[in-house]
C-alpha cells in the first residue's frame, strides 16, 4: 500500500509563487530571481527542505525558459547552497505541449522536477515518449515527483508503473487536494479518496491544498506519514484566516505542528537520501 511512515522525517516543500499569481495578489509574491532566493532562505530557516520553482518571462507570465531557470536556480544556490532541493515545474498552464514540457526539463537539467501525469501522458499514444523521457530522467538522476489531481489519476498512474513506463520501486507522488471543488477550498477529507485509491500502490506521497485549510490538510497528511507542500502558489492565508506575511510563515506553522505530531523535519540532504531509495 502507499507508504505511510510516521517515523520518517517530514519533507516540507514550499511553492512560493506558482504560475499565475502576481504582486497584485500579494505584495510578497517572489517573482525576480533575487526575490525567489531571499524567500528560499527564509523558508529554509522555517523548516523547508525543498523549493518548488516557477519562473516568469519579462511580462510576468508563466515560462519554462531554460535561461530563466538557470538564473533563478543560481540565485537560490547563492543564498542557500545545497540547503534546499530545487524542484522545477513542468506545468503547462495552457501554453506548453507535452513535448515542450519534456524538452524544457532536458534543457534545464534540474535537480528535481514535478510533472502532472495527465498532462505529459494524456493517452496511450503519448506513452512511448513519456517512457523514454522518464528513463532519461532516471539516467540523469533527476528526482521525479508525479502530480495527481484526483483519485482516478491513481489508477492511471498505477497501470503505467506496473507496465514499467514509470520507473522506480517507490515513486514520489503529490496529491492535489480540492483541485476540482467549488472555489478550490480544500478540506482534510479531500485526502481520503486518494488514500483509498492508492491502497495497493507502494509510493511515498505528499499533498498540497488550497485556501485557509491548507495547514489543516497538511497536518492531516503529516499525521498519516505523508509529506507536504505549502506556499503562495495555492494559498496566501494562515490557519486563522489572516493573510500570511510570506511563504516562510506558512511553512513555519506546518513545521511547528509537525513537531507536535512527533515528526522531525528533514533537511535537504536527508530528503535527498530518503527520496533516492527507489
Amino acid at each position: 500500500m502507499t507508504t505511510n511512515d510516521i517515523d520518517a522525517p517530514l519533507i516540507l516543500a514550499v511553492a512560493p509563487n506558482g504560475a499565475r499569481k502576481t504582486k497584485a495578489d500579494h505584495p510578497a509574491i517572489p517573482i525576480a530571481p533575487d526575490e525567489i532566493a531571499a524567500e528560499a532562505a527564509r523558508c529554509r530557516e522555517a523548516g523547508a527542505a525543498m523549493i518548488h520553482l516557477h519562473v516568469r518571462d519579462a511580462d510576468d507570465r508563466h515560462s519554462l525558459d531554460a535561461d530563466a531557470y538557470a538564473q533563478a536556480t543560481a540565485a537560490v544556490r547563492r543564498e542557500v547552497g545545497d540547503g534546499l532541493i530545487v524542484q522545477m515545474t513542468t506545468e503547462a498552464v495552457g501554453i506548453y505541449t507535452p513535448a515542450e514540457q519534456m524538452a524544457a526539463v532536458r534543457a534545464v537539467r534540474p535537480e528535481a522536477a514535478s510533472m502532472a501525469v495527465r498532462e505529459l501522458c494524456p493517452d496511450e499514444a503519448a506513452v512511448p515518449a513519456f517512457a523514454e523521457f522518464l528513463a532519461w530522467m532516471a539516467g540523469e538522476r533527476i528526482m521525479s515527483q508525479y502530480i495527481l489531481y484526483a483519485a482516478e489519476d491513481i489508477a492511471r498512474f498505477t497501470e503505467l508503473h506496473k507496465r514499467g513506463v514509470i520507473p522506480g520501486k517507490r515513486p514520489f507522488l503529490l496529491y492535489v487536494l480540492g483541485r476540482y471543488t467549488a472555489g478550490q477550498k480544500s478540506v482534510p477529507e479531500d485526502l481520503l479518496p486518494f488514500m483509498a485509491a492508492a491502497e495497493t500502490l507502494d509510493a511515498d506521497w505528499a499533498i498540497c491544498a488550497f485556501g485557509a485549510r491548507e495547514c489543516a490538510c497538511a497536518l492531516t497528511a503529516v499525521a498519516l506519514g505523508g509529506h507536504v507542500r505549502v506556499g503562495f502558489e495555492n494559498n496566501v492565508l494562515m490557519a486563522d484566516g489572516s493573510v500570511a506575511r510570506d511563504n516562510a510563515a506558512l511553512a513555519g506553522q506546518v513545521a511547528s505542528g509537525a513537531k507536535l505530531l512527533g515528526r522531525s523535519l528533514a533537511g535537504a540532504d536527508e530528503a535527498r537520501a530518503y527520496l533516492d531509495r527507489s
